[in-house]
């Protein structure tokens, strides 16, 4: 049984996140080890289930895990040979590490976004016409801007903090 059908969910890049959650929720009730008669065979198949929804839960490794199911998942750990991708990439982490200010966080997630949705419509029409090297080199690219955009939502945990903390605050 593949990810997606322990799910129920259709086998695509395009899946209702909200169903993914819901059934992970059923299913960790249904074979938490503390409910089960065989703790081990239910801390097994709960270590399973938390497998295949973190997998499922993010574009990245879901479109990762469409090209294993078609045997097509070698080397996606290759470095990524696109220079102006190389170029933009860098720009990007750049305006990450200068960032200041939620504001410009904010600015660098939209464009961020904007490079993962345009890479997910690329790995569909490469995946669709079963076109592996454009679909692996599109799903190394996803990754990079997955972490990207982890990296942005810790970067503004990280302000957030900050502004909440103030010196001044009496204990």
């Amino acid at each position: 049984m593949n990810h997606f059908e322990l799910f129920n969910l259709p086998v695509a890049l395009d899946i209702d996140l909200a169903t993914l959650k819901a059934n992970f929720l059923k299913l960790q009730q249904q074979y938490h080890p503390d409910k089960a008669e065989n703790k081990d065979q239910a801390l097994i198949k709960s270590s399973e289930i938390n497998q295949a929804y973190k997998v499922l839960s993010q574009v990245d490794s879901r479109a990762g895990y469409l090209l294993t199911l078609k045997k097509q998942d070698y080397h996606l750990d290759q470095s990524i040979n696109d220079f102006e991708f190389l170029q933009s990439a860098l720009e990007i982490r750049e305006q990450l590490d200068e960032a200041q200010s939620s504001e410009q966080l904010s600015s660098l997630k939209t464009e961020v976004q904007q490079w993962i949705n345009g890479l997910v419509r690329e790995f569909k029409i490469d995946y669709e016409a079963e076109d592996w090297a454009e679909s692996r080199d599109t799903v190394r690219k996803l990754r990079f801007f997955q972490k990207v955009m982890n990296d942005i939502h810790q970067a503004e945990d990280r302000i957030l903090d900050d502004e909440d903390f103030d010196l001044d605050d009496e204990f």
